[in-house]
């Protein structure tokens, strides 16, 4: 069976540091014989969320945007990688938006307590790669939480991470080959069944 791979930037600068990492991470899932497909969040309309608390009833959300695509791409999805650069010690607003909008999904699982697949749970996991400019790697510790807490919402089991500080400025990541082949291995085992990724991959760079 072909593994489908989503590839989520949600940097708002096309071809950033996080975005090029996402890339090569994808050609890594390509070259084990995943389909993979790249989205980039800044492309689309997705608002952010209005707690109005509707999703409480139906476990859906009920702004009409955007969103509900980019949802269905993620439910169909064997594999995740999620890409954001670090603003404040955390993810991207445009990261953070599509984040929020999941409460439906919480909603479905811990309200009304709904399986989100209609035939039980899937063998589905997630790469997660952050790019900061700060030399400090406590910059990451809020985007382990936060993204441990969405994967847990979307039932997909947050395996590996590519987080690389002291970047910045665009472009300045094809500087560093070592953190484009850790993005490169880290997708194309994230695919394979026979190594199967079950730990955090962090690079530090100088």
């Amino acid at each position: 069976m072909t593994l489908k791979v989503l590839g989520i930037s949600t940097s708002p600068r096309l071809k950033g540091n996080s975005d090029l990492l996402l890339r090569e991470a994808l050609t890594g899932a390509e070259s084990a014989g995943a389909r993979a497909e790249y989205l980039r969040i800044a492309d689309l309309n997705i608002a952010p969320c209005i707690e109005c608390n509707s999703c409480y009833d139906t476990g859906r959300c009920r702004v009409q945007d955007d969103y509900q695509q980019v949802l269905q791409k993620m439910l169909d999805a064997d594999r995740l990688i999620f890409a954001t650069p670090v603003f404040f010690a955390t993810v991207c607003t445009q990261a953070k938006m599509l984040i929020d909008r999941g409460q439906c999904l919480w909603a479905n699982k811990y309200v009304l307590k709904k399986p989100l697949f209609e035939y039980g749970p899937r063998d589905r996991r997630a790469l997660v790669i952050a790019v900061g400019g700060s030399k400090s790697k406590k910059q990451f510790d809020s985007i382990r939480l936060t993204m441990r807490s969405y994967f847990d919402a979307l039932d997909v089991k947050y395996v590996a991470s590519l987080f690389v500080n002291r970047v910045d400025v665009r472009g300045a990541i094809k500087k560093h080959p070592s953190a484009l082949q850790e993005a490169f291995r880290l997708g194309k085992e994230l695919v394979s069944v026979e190594t199967p990724l079950d730990k955090s991959v962090d690079v530090e760079l100088i």
